[in-house]
Order: structure tokens, then sequence, then C-alpha cells
């Protein structure tokens, strides 16, 4: 159509593009339908220019056609039928959940790192080489015995975070010793039984006919709009997936994964919202009667403009209305409930229940989750949790479990600052003063009743002003309820509590957590802790008070050092790969919490899994051989980041492993883009860089184990089972025997002068798409 317009119209035509990648991009697409436009700064420019076709940056969302003078201005999302940032931004935030055990964004030097082909080694940073006239960018690893081992950036592909124990832990392997591969051969013999479980527990769930939720588009878009907020890109999308999946036939097991306050209660209530209207009952299971209470004021403010009854069911209930909720359960009245695992119990009946939400799973004893896996059989579950548990973890990576990830804070949502520090009056009055007066309130987690007034009268004796009362769980029902009800109120501004309020309590205007002991509490317990404040546009502060350092076990030292690290929002999903580490990343289906991943690292163990999956579901051998998917391209060019193009060592890694890791055109088209916006247009070392990753991108496609191309020529080596035309290869050699010659039965060899970077990629992307998959034209 744009060709066809170009073609009729005379005047002179303006391209906006939204950022200056976008412009690249949109320039090279102009450029393949021999449309040339000058690039413009501005509007300005453009009038004064005599050029028929320009482009420019603006990002505007519809273009503009005048006749006098005869100009036309086309904006890119025109031409592309969508808001292109909008899609990028969720596409790159899948991509990154897709990628994050493989990430190498914590990467600090003497980190653990696996390569596929040699093993876990540790990092020592980036190092710059010329190998045959050409200047690259390696990663330098060392292995046992000091050996020291030079992966070209393009080869990042092969390199992943170890994560299975903590970094001191893991092993380090010697080069050419076999050792690697004997690890290797044990987890594959591991794999291949884990990759058989879960393909039954696949077709179970495949031959299971759940219930396909039918969706008023004009009800849910209804409902949607009385969100209070806008949602992130990250929570449209955990919607989006939960609704899709409920409309499918497959009954649903879906993990929404998302900081604490980052809304992942929206997308449990879309999703009830759903089911309701489709005449299904919705149950869901908190861990606390506490956060019950808050589940069903939030859910009962929400529904309130809808035909929906939600109630709840919990020891805060007296005799006569648990009895009313649950004959009202019986008979279809209530639609919502909201209670702890008595829900689950027998003799609770429904007489509709299609939706079950879990709130917070790891805080379920084991016999409750057992009850979860019997319902997975017969109902749609949804899963809500900032910090899974290894074994959690390990389902949703492995497909067993559908998993979305809400990593965006909402808007002027601040970090919250944490401090490891012993018992000190001073900061004790420093800390709880400056919050008062601020007019804030303050939680005091002291996780033990026996002696909780006397920490009261602790308090009392150093802050004479302050306002104290404390709560905990063995409270009489009503006496919490109000304690808990007159700290909302703001009636008084510290309240001393056990882990009572850890889940999903939300008091905004309390900003100050002090943790006492806080050595004593596992890594998920005082992320969920600390995550009681900081729910408001305010700076949150929390203090974790321990004893002397010697006094600490070096798992507990771990956790702290682990959550005071964290300074950034949306991190719990991080936070769960430092309990994999801490505490072992856990059997798949089995009772251990740790197993034969150490040896390898988590990544290439669920890569390795992956793959076996993959091949049983196609009825093929297990091909679960690591290094039978490689390809290797080698054009001797230099293909690098320059250091004064990104000068952050750190970023520069991140970056490389992105390019190292793309499969798609499409995604390689969208990181250039980002990089061009960030740090401006791309020299031509990194312009060889991502040439070479789509090299060998379809190099893996066609079975091409390595194409090495130099100056004067070189070769192409294929592997047991290449996806190629051998008639197109003989009939090459045929026609020109003086440049291509068949070398056994894998190897072509090429003779052929190429000086330069671009004739060398050229050649080989040439003799790749007329020749090698000539069948496919």
């Amino acid at each position: 159509t744009l060709i066809a317009f170009l073609t009729e119209h005379q005047g002179r035509i303006l391209f906006a593009a939204e950022s200056t990648g976008r412009r690249e991009t949109l320039l090279g697409l102009l450029r393949e339908h021999q449309i040339h436009p000058t690039i413009c700064d501005d509007w300005q420019t453009f009038l004064t220019s005599t050029e028929q076709h320009c482009i420019t940056v603006a990002p505007i969302d519809n273009g503009l056609s005048l006749d006098d003078p005869d100009l036309q201005v086309i904006a890119e999302s025109q031409l592309f039928g969508q808001q292109v940032l909008q899609r990028r931004r969720r596409q790159t935030s899948q991509r990154d959940n897709e990628n994050i055990f493989k990430s190498l964004a914590e990467l600090t030097v003497g980190s653990p790192v696996v390569h596929e082909e040699y093993g876990v080694g540790r990092y020592l940073g980036l190092q710059v080489l010329s190998a045959a006239g050409a200047e690259t960018e390696f990663l330098s690893l060392e292995y046992a015995d000091q050996d020291k081992l030079y992966v070209p950036v393009s080869s990042l592909h092969l390199i992943s975070r170890y994560t299975g124990v903590s970094p001191e832990a893991a092993p380090l392997h010697k080069l050419g010793s076999g050792q690697w591969e004997k690890a290797k051969r044990k987890a594959q013999e591991r794999v291949r039984d884990v990759a058989a479980e879960l393909l039954n527990i696949y077709a179970k769930r495949e031959a299971r006919q759940g219930f396909a939720y039918p969706i008023d588009e004009s009800n849910y878009r209804a409902f949607a709009s009385e969100f209070p907020f806008e949602e992130t890109p990250d929570q449209l999308n955990a919607i989006e997936h939960v609704i899709k999946d409920m409309a499918d036939r497959k009954p649903m097991d879906h993990l929404v994964c998302g900081d604490v306050g980052f809304g992942k209660t929206e997308v449990a209530m879309r999703a009830a919202f759903v089911a309701v209207m489709a005449g299904k009952q919705v149950a869901v299971l908190t861990p606390t009667t506490l956060l019950t209470q808050q589940h069903l004021q939030t859910f009962q403010d929400r529904f309130a403009n809808w035909p929906v009854r939600v109630d709840s069911l919990s020891r805060f209930r007296s005799k006569k209305e648990q009895n009313a909720v649950i004959d009202g359960l019986a008979e279809g009245k209530i639609d919502i409930v909201i209670g702890t695992h008595k829900l689950i119990q027998n003799d609770i009946k429904y007489q509709s229940l299609g939706l079950v939400i879990i709130d917070e799973e790891h805080r379920f004893g084991v016999r409750q989750k057992d009850a979860f896996k019997a319902l997975r059989s017969e109902v749609d579950i949804l899963t809500l949790t900032a910090t899974p548990i290894p074994r959690t973890l390990n389902m949703s990576m492995a497909g067993m479990r559908d998993l979305s990830i809400i990593a965006t804070p909402p808007a002027k949502r601040l970090a919250i600052k944490t401090f490891v520090s012993q018992w000190n009056n001073h900061l004790m009055i420093e800390a709880v003063t400056r919050e008062l007066k601020r007019g804030g309130q303050v939680f005091f987690v002291h996780n033990e009743v026996d002696n909780i007034q006397k920490q009261v009268n602790r308090l009392e004796e150093i802050l004479p002003d302050a306002k104290i009362r404390y709560a905990h769980g063995q409270m009489r029902e009503r006496e919490l309820e109000q304690v808990m009800s007159d700290f909302y109120h703001q009636r008084f501004n510290i309240l001393v509590c056990t882990t009572i309020i850890e889940t999903g309590i939300d008091i905004p205007n309390a900003n100050t957590i002090i943790i006492n002991r806080a050595d004593r509490f596992g890594l998920a317990q005082l992320y969920q802790l600390r995550g009681r404040v900081g729910r408001s546009h305010h700076r949150a502060y929390a203090y974790l008070i321990t004893p002397e350092r010697k006094a600490m076990t070096d798992d507990a030292r771990k956790r702290l050092e682990a959550i005071e690290s964290i300074e950034t929002l949306g991190t719990g999903f991080t936070l769960a790969t430092h309990d994999l580490e801490i505490r072992g990343a856990g059997e798949l289906l089995g009772d251990e919490q740790s197993g034969q991943m150490q040896e390898i690292g988590y990544a290439m163990y669920s890569e390795l899994l992956e793959r076996a999956v993959n091949s049983l579901k196609q009825g093929k051998e297990l091909d679960i051989d690591p290094n039978s998917h490689l390809s290797e391209v080698e054009l001797h060019i230099p293909a690098l980041i320059p250091e004064d193009y990104l000068p952050d060592v750190h970023e520069r890694l991140i970056i490389y492993k992105r390019i190292a890791n793309t499969k798609e055109a499409e995604e390689r088209k969208e990181l250039q883009v980002e990089m061009i916006d960030r740090f401006g247009l791309l020299p031509e070392q990194t312009k060889n860089l991502f040439s070479l990753a789509e090299l060998r991108s379809t190099a893996m496609a066609l079975g091409i184990s390595k194409i090495d191309f130099g100056q004067r020529g070189g070769y192409i080596l294929f592997n047991d089972n290449p996806q190629i035309d051998t008639g197109a290869i003989i009939e090459l050699i045929q026609t020109k025997p003086h440049t291509y010659k068949l070398d056994g039965h894998h190897k072509l060899k090429i003779n052929y002068q190429a000086d330069t970077a671009s004739k060398r990629i050229d050649f080989i992307k040439q003799l790749i798409s007329q020749v090698l998959v000539k069948q496919a034209a």
C-alpha cells in the first residue's frame, strides 16, 4: 500500500519515527524497497528542504495531509498498525522473564558461571584480544588449577549464571579432565526420568476437559474500567495470559509472581469476575485470617457495582455466621468466598466451584498443598506470590505451570531502604522519631509471644511520646481485629507484633518497619515483612536487627546480605533465585530440596530438561546432548561493542549476552532499536556482532555446526543430519569447482577472497540463502 501511494503521490513526504532506533529500522526497511529518504532534524528542517522524501524522529500517532503546499506526514504507527513502543515494552518484559535464569545481570568478578562445553568456572572479566588481525572482546574464565578459557562475546549464548548452591560451594571443573562430561551424563540420566514424568502429567492435563469460560467483552471492559489505577505493562500482560488460559478448555494452573503491592490482586479480581459472570463460584485461599479480612474488604469494594455476593469464612466469624456461609456456598447464593484452608476441607460443599485463587502458597503446609494438587484435576487454579519457593519456581520454569511475572512498579513507587544493624537505642529512637514526625506509623516485629509485653515496655522507656500496642495470633479474634482496626485508623503509631502481619496487611501510612532478630527469618519471610511498608509514594525504611555477626549462621548472613543488597523495585523473582542458591534448587517432582542440579547448575539443568521434553513431545529420540544444537561462526572480523560507545563493563556484558541469546530476526531488530535509543548509532564493529548472531541463528536451524571464513576463504561444517539441499551443493561444486570442494561427508571448503567484513558477511548470507536452503524457495 505504501509503495503504491509513493508511486502515485508527487508531493513531498516526511516519515515520522517514534525514536532514533525506530528511525534506523524504518530507514532500513524503506531502503530495501529502493526508497531513500533524507534524515531531517525537525519539522522546520523538512520545510526548508527540497528533498522529496525525508525522515525524522517525532513520537506522533497520526499523520498529516496538506494540499498547499503539497506535504504528507506519515507516522510510524500508521505503517505498523499499533503503538510500537508499548508493544516493545511488553515483548522486552516477556523475554527478560523467560531468560531470567540465564541472565548475567548480577555477575561480578569471581562469580561462578557455566559454559555448556567446559563446565563451571569463575568469571574474571571482559578482555579485548586480537585474533587473526581482528579485535574481539572475550569473556575471561578461570577453571581448576588456574587454567584460563577465553570465550568470544559472540558465543555468550553458551554461558549462564551458575545457580544451585551458594557461589562459594559451586564446583570448579578441570579443563580436559572429563569431569564435566561425567557430571553432565549423570544429569542427563536424571533428566530423562523427569522429562518422562513431566510428559505424563502433561498428558493427563491435556486429556482432562476443563471449563472454557465465555468472555462477555462489554461487561468485562466495564469492570476493567472501574480499576482506579493505570495498569503497568507487566500487569496487563499477566491479566491477558490468565484470561486467555481461562477461555481454554484445558484446566488452568497459572502462577503470577509479582512484588508486594505491584497489582497481583487486580489480576485475581479480573479472573474472579470472568468466573462469576460464567455462573461459577470462586474460592480465594489466604494463609491468615487477617489477610482474609483485608481481601474481603478489597473484593467487596471492587465488586460493589455488580450483582456479585462476596463473603468470608474464618475464625473471625461466629459459628452461626460460618454455617450461613457454608449453606450459601452449597446453594450457590455466594459467588466469591474468601478464607483460610478451611475452604477446601471435605465438609465444605460448593454448588459450582470453578476457580480457586491461592495467595502466597508457600505459607501453607504440606497437607494443604496436597489438597491443592487434588484440586488441580477439577478446577482452574490461580496462584499469587511475591517470592515463589524453589519447587514452585522449578515447576513453572519447566512448563508444568504457566508463569506470569509482574516486575514493573506502580508509578511514583520508591524502593525500600534497608539497613542491617545490631540493637542500638539511638538508632531505634532516630528511626521511629523520623517516621512519627512525618505523620507515619511503625511496625516493630518481635516474633516471641511469651515476652512481647516486655518488648513493649522496653520501647516505651526509650520512646515515651509514642503510643504503642501489640498484636499476635494467640489473642482473641475480636481483640486482634480491634487492634488492627485501631492501627489502620491511626489511633496509635507503633504496632509491636509477630509475623501475623507477614502477608497482605495493607497500612499505607506505615512506612518504617523494624524486624527484631531478623537472622531467625527465612528469605521469603523477610521479603514479605519488609513489603508491609513502602506501599505509598513515601520513602520507606526497613531495619533488620541482628546479634553480632559471629553469633549468626552462614545461611542467615547470606539471607541478610541478599535482602540488603536489593535496592531496586520488582525484585521478588530475583530474590527467589537467591533462595535457590542458599537452599538448593529443589527436585521438580521428588521430595528432596536439592538434587542433581547442583553439579551442573539450575540454568543448565532447565535447558537439558526443556530439550528432553521437546524431543519426547515430537516423538524423537531423546536429544539432550547439550552440544548437539550449537553453531559456531567465525568470520575473523572485528565484532564487539567499543568501550568508547558503551564504557560500563557490566552493561556491556549484559548487552553481549542479550545479543547472543536472540533467536528471531525481530528480536535482534528490537535490540538494535533499544541500543540506538540508549547509546547512539551502532558502530561498524557492533553491526558485525549482530550479523554474526544472525548467521549463527540461521546455521543452527540448518544443522551447520561451524562456519569459518576469512580473507582467503574457509569452510562450512555440517552436523550428521543437516536441513539443507544436498543436490544444490553438488550442483554448486560442479559449476564452480575452483571455488567449492567437498572434504569428506560433512565439510564444504571455500576458496574465495573477501578482504572486508561486509564482503564476508554478504558472501556467506548469499551462499546460505540462495544455495543451502534452495529447496525451501
